[in-house]
């Protein structure tokens, strides 16, 4: 972000970072605003996110992210995400789709193949949205171990 002490920049940005060891079958996660979910066995996990961006400013000169160590089992899905589908407006009654409804969402659809899973969360959000405009960027990874 081309950024130092004495810069007027105080851009940041927010992510999701994922490390895999395959060996252990082990994930490491740190975020920035973004969250990780996880369902094991049909139970959706969340992995909460820093409440700081990723870049200089004063909360983030002093505080570390934090590194969650998480053990995967085979068949686990795991989903990072942009904020861009839960606040996306539509629907009957033009409101944000939000959080709970996502993970209801994420919940009816994780048995089936990612494949699948893509396809019905465009389908979902493009339904969602209706005519409305796209309010931010959206996208959505999804793998199963």
């Amino acid at each position: 972000l081309n950024q130092n002490q004495q810069s007027i920049n105080q851009d940041g940005m927010d992510m999701a970072l994922l490390y895999f060891d395959n060996d252990l079958r082990t994930v490491q996660y740190a975020g920035a605003f973004n969250p990780l979910y996880i369902i094991k066995k049909g139970v959706l996990t969340e992995y909460k996110a820093d409440l700081f961006s990723v870049g200089m400013n004063e909360v983030r000169e002093t505080s570390p992210f934090k590194n969650n160590n998480i053990v995967l089992e085979k068949g686990d899905a795991l989903y990072i995400f942009t904020d861009g589908y839960t606040d996306q407006f539509g629907g009957p009654h033009d409101r944000k789709f939000l959080k709970k409804q996502f993970q209801e969402l994420l919940l009816s659809i994780q048995d089936k193949p990612m494949k699948d899973q893509e396809r019905l969360l465009d389908n979902a959000y493009e339904n969602w949205k209706g005519k409305a405009d796209q309010v931010d960027d959206v996208m959505v990874i999804g793998l199963r171990v």
